[in-house]
């Protein structure tokens, strides 16, 4: 039986994709580098630090890492903070509360980084329902690269068979794949351009989910 949920955040509780598509555009303007759609895209599942050495290996980029993500996450933060209409999205605080009544573990295994989990737990009161946060920034490589997963799963206690992964993301999936995690792909507004093929289970809503429904997911089914 399942006994933890691992979500992702950016695209499956949260879609602060078009305050990072913002933010990360607006520094290339300043960097004065073109980045295509596709490249972009590429990105997704990422860490800031990860995204940035990306791009220093393609465009030569001088400027130190952590300068480069110091600049990205002010832009990000100012308009975090005044950007009004930013929502969970639809059915997933309900789904947390659901499985989080019924005592079933959550952790959050995000490529955010901490600063970033922690504006997006504080704005929605989120703390209350997860035991363990994971970022992305603790680790070296990330998504497709399956360490975050393998962590949270350490983190549950529990065996592989009793975790499942909710993810949005083409890395995400394979992430928890590769970790051998059950996954279930989302498919948030944001993630229509993505592959979520290697998923277990594909939802299009939360509402397809609940603690009835998960609580019974194995591998084969």
């Amino acid at each position: 039986m399942i006994k933890t949920v691992i979500f992702d955040m950016d695209g499956v509780i949260v879609d602060t994709e078009p305050v990072h598509h913002y933010a990360y555009h607006e520094h290339f303007k300043q960097l004065n580098i073109e980045v295509t759609p596709e490249l972009y895209w590429s990105f997704t599942g990422n860490s800031t630090k990860n995204v940035y050495e990306k791009l220093k290996q393609i465009f030569g980029i001088d400027t130190d890492i952590y300068d480069l993500i110091q600049v990205k996450r002010a832009l990000f933060n100012d308009a975090f903070d005044t950007k009004q209409d930013l929502y969970l999205l639809e059915g997933v605080e309900d789904l947390i509360k659901n499985l989080n009544v019924n005592g079933m573990q959550l952790i959050l295994a995000s490529s955010a980084a901490k600063v970033t989990i922690d504006r997006v737990f504080r704005r929605f009161g989120l703390y209350q329902y997860f035991s363990h946060i994971v970022s992305g920034e603790d680790f070296p490589k990330s998504k497709p690269d399956p360490a975050i997963f393998v962590e949270a799963w350490r983190l549950s206690g529990h065996e592989k068979s009793e975790c499942i992964v909710i993810e949005d993301s083409t890395n995400g999936v394979k992430a928890a794949k590769g970790a051998g995690l059950f996954c279930i792909g989302y498919v948030s507004e944001n993630s229509k351009s993505q592959d979520l093929a290697e998923a277990d289970l594909v939802v299009e809503h939360f509402d397809q989910l609940d603690f009835d429904r998960i609580k019974l997911l194995c591998f084969g089914q």
